[in-house]
């Protein structure tokens, strides 16, 4: 694999992440509306550590 496929694989993962970590995050508001403010911030948190993969891939190739 040439290193631009490393980075268009890595982008991809992270926005498949991205994307369930979403749903999750709205799946869990769903249930339990009053835990909102925790389940944001967690979420938040996941969502920069999918992208950061994608950061490492960049710089480290």
């Amino acid at each position: 694999m040439n290193p631009s496929m490393h980075i268009g694989v890595a982008a991809a993962a992270a926005a498949i992440s991205v994307g369930l970590i979403g749903y999750g995050a709205v799946m869990a508001v769903g249930r339990n509306p009053g835990a909102s403010a925790k389940i944001l911030v967690q979420s938040i948190l996941a969502i920069a550590f999918a992208e950061a993969i994608v950061f490492y891939v960049i710089f480290l190739k």
